[in-house]
């Protein structure tokens, strides 16, 4: 690690672009701190993992899991939207929201159908132009190449090339450098921890910045997707944007760190302390989910001969918390009438809590399940 050499800035006329060395070659570990962060990184994972298997219904959940790493993934790149617009119906959204509402919908999308693909393809490069092409879907990148990648130059930072922070390697040498990340990622002759992997996978990834636009919800979004693969974890379930977006100084300083001054350990580090976080804060998740779930399935007990329909509404209120009564009356079967009467019942117990003010169209939300993932 202490040997390793980021690359050389090489010079293109009027600015400077930088060129990364390969990855697929043979790391050697040898700093005590990062070795110990590995050892607790793979505990909390492992236990992450233990865990889910334990929870019923833990696809409804997985939903939640992955609205929120949309909205975070998103925000990092300048998008605002938070959980609650991102679970509105289209034509609920206003209109000045509604690019941003879009580019959260597609990364939701994009990671189902990622995970999906992951059962016939292989982590490739295929995986992620395919990825790539969803998330740009019909959004103000769809001019920028969606699912392929870049044939001319771009750059990070800065109003022009001129003054930017970071100009990625030339367009000519992306495929050979993805075509060497690929082969990283599948190389079983040369043992390295996996967590190490692909933290060194998402650094290169950032720096070969391969596409014109979503390099950093891509980039995001593959150490899901190869946790997955590899499977260390059975469910989609860690996401890691929440953590940069909290500690997004770091993160952006980091990554450049290891670019500018050959300091790949202190990105390793960095995201290693990221996983132990995020996997910690997924088991306690986990844990007041159940609480909730225990405690809500008790309440409505209470109901009579209503409870059976509260059930089914409550099934959906943990995949999606929000609804109006033409979903009631969708999911139950019953008449608006009956529709609005359950509503209110499970508005007197404190399970929805109506967020729109308005006469008619009204929506409620599962504010108690929401807030577990703020």
């Amino acid at each position: 690690m202490q040997q390793f050499k980021s690359g050389n800035y090489i010079n293109q006329g009027y600015y400077k672009s930088f060129q990364p060395t390969l990855i697929n070659k043979q790391w050697e570990l040898n700093d005590m701190e990062l070795l110990q962060l590995l050892s607790k990184a793979d505990r909390y994972l492992g236990r992450l993992d233990m865990y889910s298997e334990h929870i019923p219904d833990i696809d409804l959940f997985i939903s939640m899991h992955v609205l929120k790493e949309a909205t975070q993934s998103s925000k990092i790149e300048g998008t605002h939207t938070n959980m609650e617009e991102a679970l509105l119906d289209k034509e609920n959204v206003s209109q000045e929201k509604k690019d941003d509402w879009e580019e959260v919908q597609n990364y939701i999308a994009a990671m189902h159908q990622a995970i999906e693909k992951l059962k016939k393809l292989p982590f490739s490069s295929r995986l992620i132009k395919e990825t790539h092409k969803t998330l740009l879907q019909g959004v103000r990148g769809e001019h920028k190449l969606p699912g392929v990648f870049r044939t001319s130059q771009n750059w990070i930072g800065g109003a022009s090339i001129n003054d930017a922070t970071f100009i990625p390697p030339v367009h000519t040498s992306i495929n050979e450098l993805m075509s060497d990340l690929e082969n990283f990622a599948h190389n079983n002759e040369v043992y390295f921890p996996d967590l190490l992997k692909i933290a060194i996978i998402h650094y290169q990834f950032e720096t070969i910045h391969p596409f014109l636009d979503g390099n950093g919800r891509v980039g995001r979004l593959l150490i899901t997707l190869y946790l997955v693969d590899k499977e260390i974890l059975k469910k989609p379930i860690l996401y890691l944007s929440d953590f940069f977006e909290r500690n997004k100084t770091l993160y952006y300083d980091n990554l450049m760190k290891a670019r500018t001054e050959n300091n790949i350990v202190q990105w390793l580090k960095f995201f290693l302390v990221g996983v132990i976080e995020t996997a910690q804060k997924g088991v306690q998740t986990f844990d007041a989910i159940l609480k909730l779930k225990q405690n809500t399935e008790l309440s409505i007990q209470n109901l009579g001969i209503r409870a059976n329909n509260a059930q089914k509404i409550i099934h959906y209120l943990f995949k999606h918390p929000m609804i109006e009564v033409n979903k009631v009356v969708e999911i139950t079967g019953v008449s608006k009438r009956t529709g609005y009467h359950l509503i209110d019942d499970l508005e007197k117990l404190k399970i929805l809590k109506e967020i729109t003010g308005s006469k008619r169209d009204k929506l409620y939300v599962f504010s108690s399940y929401l807030n577990l993932f703020k």
